[in-house]
């Protein structure tokens, strides 16, 4: 069997010295560059959290690469309004759905929706997240627990299941996950749990969903400058984030953003169950 399926890859062949010549290969390698300014030309994306920080900052990059997008969010309307005059000034057309994405039923209002005013979806985007700092684990109780992990880890399950009748060969699926996945935090212990969770779904469902070519990678970001920073942590411990990383600050949602258009675009056409780290610098190992 696996003789038969080397053979179908490409026909045999042997050259004798090395480095080898191009010329010969059968087929030629593909080696014209894909990249466009316009490289989601046409493109529909739903995005959760999309009001502000990252999520706004893949909106707004998504539109000026040539997408439409549907923007999720909790009841940010100031900042959801915001976003979509940023995306519209790009000549994009924004929808905006407010509600919680860690009821099912609302993910898959958000998947009719992107339907029934755009007829199709090409990217979809899981990055709404909470967290809750706490001094340890005993202070973390059931009902935190439970609420962080439907919140960042359920809305995931609940979106890619009800957009998968809607994907096409080609589409992409990007979650965010984040580099406490791979070097933990202390004082966000369910919070890192639930972004390693997202790891392992990007990991499996992208092994899932290769035969229908369906691309599935994450992005982990490290300490980005985001309003869910000063609303999760102390005025002292805000004067220093992100100074504790090699480049000595935090990034900001734009310096992210390009790592989705990415993976959305066909330039990361040979890319599924990978996750990329704009991280300030941190060595990740896994």
């Amino acid at each position: 069997m696996k003789k038969e399926k080397e053979k179908a890859i490409r026909p045999k062949q042997h050259q004798k010295k090395q480095p080898g010549q191009e010329s010969l290969l059968q087929p030629a390698p593909e080696f014209e560059p894909s990249v466009s300014l316009k490289k989601l030309d046409g493109k529909v994306a739903l995005i959760t959290g999309g009001d502000s920080g990252i999520g706004r900052a893949v909106a707004v990059a998504f539109a000026a690469a040539g997408a439409d997008v549907l923007i999720s969010y909790l009841n940010e309307h100031k900042d959801a309004k915001e976003t979509a005059a940023a995306v519209t000034a790009h000549g994009r057309k924004a929808i905006l759905i407010p509600g919680d994405v860690s009821e099912e039923k609302h993910c898959q209002l958000l998947m009719r929706t992107v339907i029934k005013e755009f007829g199709k979806l090409d990217i979809l985007v899981n990055n709404a997240a909470v967290q809750y700092p706490q001094e340890s684990l005993e202070k973390i109780t059931a009902a935190q627990l439970e609420k962080t992990f439907r919140v960042n880890v359920f809305s995931h399950f609940y979106l890619s299941k009800a957009a998968l009748k809607h994907l096409k060969a080609g589409s992409s699926i990007i979650c965010t996950t984040s580099v406490t996945a791979y070097r933990g935090s202390d004082h966000l212990i369910d919070y890192a749990a639930t972004k390693g969770a997202i790891v392992g779904f990007v990991r499996s469902l992208s092994t899932a969903l290769a035969d229908q070519k369906i691309r599935v990678n994450g992005v982990a970001p490290g300490p980005i400058w985001t309003p869910l920073i000063p609303a999760t942590f102390s005025a002292t411990e805000v004067a220093t984030f992100g100074s504790d990383v090699p480049l000595r600050r935090a990034g900001e949602p734009n310096e992210v953003a390009p790592c989705y258009v990415f993976l959305a675009s066909d330039d990361a056409s040979y890319i599924t169950g990978q996750v990329l780290h704009p991280n300030g610098g941190e060595i990740i190992n896994g």
